[in-house]
């Protein structure tokens, strides 16, 4: 019961953090967002006893996939003018509340079908072992494809940024 209770409040957050995400007219706010929806993400996670994909998921994406956007948001050095004025009318408050009562209804109605117990898994399922042996093993190819693309967007990032001498700096 409890269990249940957590999964709820993380679900929420999760969707909330999202929601806030793309709402926001700050990228460095919608960032923050992420971080925080990754986190309530992470948190279901262990809740599912997926204790391993949990860590994965506070290491890999919240800390460093999200230093990198950080760092890439902090050398675009937007000014209040390029972000323009954040609007909040009517509309977006009752789109926004409908969305979110639509998504709990459903993961109401999803979790009852979908929710199984720690017991029903694979012993191995998770496994520090199993989860190497599979990247490692049938997925090496697009892991390191998804490494190239990220160096490849550090490097356009930062030659995108960088002044010329002639530019005032």
């Amino acid at each position: 019961m409890i269990q249940a209770i957590f999964f709820y409040v993380f679900a929420a957050s999760a969707v909330v953090m999202a929601l806030a995400v793309v709402s926001a007219r700050n990228p460095i706010y919608s960032a923050m967002a992420l971080i925080g929806c990754l986190l309530s993400v992470a948190s279901i996670f262990a809740l599912q006893s997926a204790h391993l994909m949990a860590l994965l998921q506070v290491m890999v994406y919240a800390g460093a996939i999200m230093v990198l956007i950080l760092f890439v948001l902090m050398l675009l050095n937007l000014s209040p003018q390029e972000l323009g004025e954040r609007r909040v009318t009517v509309r977006r408050v009752t789109g926004a509340y409908l969305i979110g009562a639509i998504v709990t209804l459903l993961m109401v109605r999803l979790t009852k079908h979908l929710w199984a117990p720690a017991s029903a898994l694979d012993p191995n399922f998770g496994t520090i072992e199993e989860v190497g042996m599979i990247l490692y093993t049938k997925y090496l190819l697009p892991f390191e494809m998804v490494s190239l693309l990220l160096l490849a967007a550090i490097i356009g990032a930062v030659v995108l940024t960088r002044k010329e001498k002639g530019d005032g700096q």
